[in-house]
Formats: C-alpha cells, sequence, structure tokens
C-alpha cells in the first residue's frame, strides 16, 4: 500500500497561486515536488468554494458534508462572508428566476465571469438552474448557426418530398447523417410550420350543437306502458355500392321499432324525418346520444313540438344507450354477416333492412316478452 503524503499548507497556497498564473499542472508539480496532479485539482476546487480550512486538515481527515467551513479565525470567515455577498451582488437580476424566464445568454456570460471564483455547480445553484442546461445554452451560445443549419436542413427535406413526412421519417433521413433527437425536430417542425400535410383531417358539421340534454334514462330500460320510454340512434350501413346510414326509434316496453329511416346522408333532416313518423307524445322521454345531429336547434324543437321530453347518454358511455345499440347489432348479424350480403347494391341494401324490420316487430321472438313478437306482446297488453 502507497505510503500518504502531507503537504505543508504553503506548498498547497503556493499550487494554488502557480494555477492562478497560468502555469500548467505539470510544472506545478515538478516545482513543489507533488506527486499527483489530482491534489492541486482538489486544493483549487477547495479555493473556489472558499473552503480554505480544508487545506490545514491533516491526511484522512474527513470533511463533514452540511456542517459548513470550520474557520481558523475571525477575519478568515469574515473574508469568506465578504466574498459570498459580493459574488451574489454581482449576479444580475435578469438572470434570477426560473429557466423559462432567464436569457441564456445572460446567464452564460455571468457564470463564465465568475467561473475563475466558484465552481460551474455552485453558479449554477444560485439561479436555480441545472448544469446540463447551462452546458446546453453555453453550447449554443458558441455556435449560434448550429441550430439554423439544423432548421435549414429540416426545411430542405421537408420540401424535397413535397410535406409528405412528418417528424419521424424526417429525423429518420436527419439521422443518416447526424446525430439528432427526434423531440428537437418535431419541435423544430411544430415551430416552422413544417408538418406533414398528407390525410388533413376535414369535419363537416352535420348539425349546429345548441342544446344537451340531461341523462334522465339512467339505463333504466323498462317502461310499464307503449311509448312510455322511447331509444334512438344511427347507425352505419357499409355494404352496398355506397354507405347508407339507418335511423331508428325503439319503444322500450315491447322492443319495437316504431319508425326509421335510411339515407345516404347523415344530417339534421335525416334524423327529423324519424322523429316525424312519431304522434305527438306528451310525457314521454326519448333518449338519444349528444350526436350534433340531436342537439342541433332544428331537431330540439322538434322534440318539444311533440310534448317529448329529450334525456341523452354521458360522453363517450354508448352503455347508456344499450338497447337501439344491441338491436342495431343484431339486424347486421342476423342479415348481412349471415347472408354473406357485405357487398351488394344499395337497393338490396335498402331492402333487406326494411324486410328484417318487419320481420322483427310482427315475428321474431324474444324470451323476454314470453316467447312473442313486440307487436304481439304490445296487442296482448292492450
Amino acid at each position: 500500500m502507497a505510503t500518504r503524503v502531507s503537504y505543508p499548507v504553503e506548498v498547497k497556497k503556493k499550487a494554488i497561486e502557480m494555477r492562478l498564473d497560468g502555469i500548467p499542472v505539470k510544472e506545478v508539480m515538478d516545482q513543489l515536488n507533488i506527486r499527483n496532479k489530482t491534489q492541486v485539482e482538489t486544493w483549487m476546487r477547495w479555493y473556489r468554494s472558499g473552503q480554505w480550512n480544508r487545506l490545514e486538515q491533516p491526511v484522512g481527515k474527513q470533511y463533514s458534508y452540511g456542517k459548513g467551513p470550520e474557520y481558523t479565525s475571525e477575519l478568515e470567515k469574515v473574508q469568506a462572508e465578504n466574498r459570498f455577498l459580493k459574488q451574489q451582488l454581482d449576479l444580475p437580476k435578469k438572470v434570477r428566476g426560473n429557466a423559462k424566464e432567464v436569457s441564456p445568454k445572460a446567464v452564460v456570460e455571468w457564470v463564465e465571469s465568475v467561473r475563475g471564483e466558484v465552481s460551474v455547480t455552485q453558479a449554477c445553484a444560485w439561479i436555480g438552474l441545472s448544469r446540463s442546461t447551462y452546458y446546453r445554452w453555453k453550447d449554443a451560445h458558441e455556435n449560434p448557426c448550429k441550430d439554423h443549419m439544423v432548421v435549414e436542413k429540416i426545411r430542405e427535406l421537408c420540401s424535397q418530398h413535397k410535406f409528405r413526412y412528418g417528424y419521424r421519417k424526417i429525423t429518420a433521413l436527419l439521422r443518416m447523417e447526424r446525430k439528432i433527437n427526434h423531440k428537437r425536430v418535431q419541435r423544430i417542425m411544430q415551430r416552422e410550420g413544417l408538418q406533414c400535410r398528407v390525410k388533413v383531417k376535414k369535419r363537416k358539421p352535420t348539425g349546429q350543437p345548441a342544446y344537451i340534454a340531461e341523462h334522465l334514462l339512467k339505463r333504466q330500460f323498462e317502461a310499464d306502458a307503449p311509448m312510455q320510454k322511447l331509444v334512438t340512434d344511427i347507425t352505419y350501413l357499409p355494404f352496398g355500392g355506397k354507405t347508407l346510414y339507418l335511423s331508428s326509434i325503439l319503444d322500450l316496453f315491447n322492443g319495437e321499432i316504431v319508425a326509421y329511416s335510411i339515407s345516404d346522408k347523415q344530417d339534421t333532416g335525416f334524423v327529423l324525418d324519424t322523429l316525424g313518423q312519431l304522434p305527438a307524445l306528451p310525457g314521454t322521454i326519448l333518449h338519444s346520444d349528444q350526436g350534433s345531429v340531436y342537439t342541433s336547434q332544428a331537431y330540439q324543437e322538434a322534440v318539444k313540438g311533440k310534448g317529448i321530453t329529450m334525456s341523452m347518454s354521458r360522453k363517450g358511455t354508448p352503455a347508456d344507450n344499450a338497447p337501439i345499440e344491441s338491436f342495431h347489432s343484431t339486424l347486421k348479424s342476423e342479415t348481412f354477416y349471415l347472408e354473406g350480403l357485405t357487398c351488394t347494391t344499395t337497393a338490396i341494401v335498402e331492402q333487406t333492412v326494411r324486410n328484417y324490420i318487419t320481420y322483427y316487430n310482427s315475428i321474431r321472438i324474444q324470451t323476454k316478452l314470453n316467447n312473442q313478437s313486440p307487436v304481439h306482446f304490445r296487442q296482448l297488453a292492450a
């Protein structure tokens, strides 16, 4: 085991003075007969942090971290405090604050001005900034054209590919030449307006949202009399030459479809046609989802005109309208999927739906109706 060497305080102070004068570490070691360069670096670190007392501690003695330096005299303590206060007063006001408020240029310039007195870690701690952020700002400060070159390269690639690529593909192309983070590429593309322009989502309004009703039905899907509680919804019919839509209204008393419409447009007029098939029904609850066709001013006025009270599902909760959802699923399963009519003509799609609803209401028995059809069950109840 190597013998530890204890250097006099005078040697340590001399080494610090020589380093401050710009003398290389190697020359300092040769002149003062110092074995290891880390010794000189350690003394310089103590000097920068104001820990002069550590120069006098014996070899192997551990310094109590967090208790502060132990000064050998009152004068040394006052000098250290004055030095600390001077550095704090020299800190520009524009540098103080969190990382979102400070000026990167001001931070870099100030830290560089005090590096001869304190370490970067301590300087960053005073202004509440991480070392990694400081070095990132310093790199940007010393290489101002570096980010500009990246922006121009991204702009060139986006233009070359006619804005067909998003930030992931642009990052992949950049990585063929340099190392770059995909988040940086994404930020630059968003800031410069260079995002992918393929398949931009276009939404055509199908109604003007005017009124959203409370959830009055509350999943109570039983009714004591016909036309007491009704549920309605729209489903897609993508089985013909063009997509059709089915709007239907179901009576919760017996599960009968009391009104329906088929159209190639999902607009307010479509659901108004279905609603128009109902008579005036004072006190009846009609439940739907929060689709724009149901919240539109025209539909709300038509519902009130028939004396009907509107109820709507909670947003993103299709189970609140489970009976009509179940009917639409059953219709498709027992016709188009069962008979393989997934690619046919528009006329056949319409006729298939009309035939099934007639069959569903008048012939198809249901267990919950004591194995009777909806129409038969209603007739017996009357």
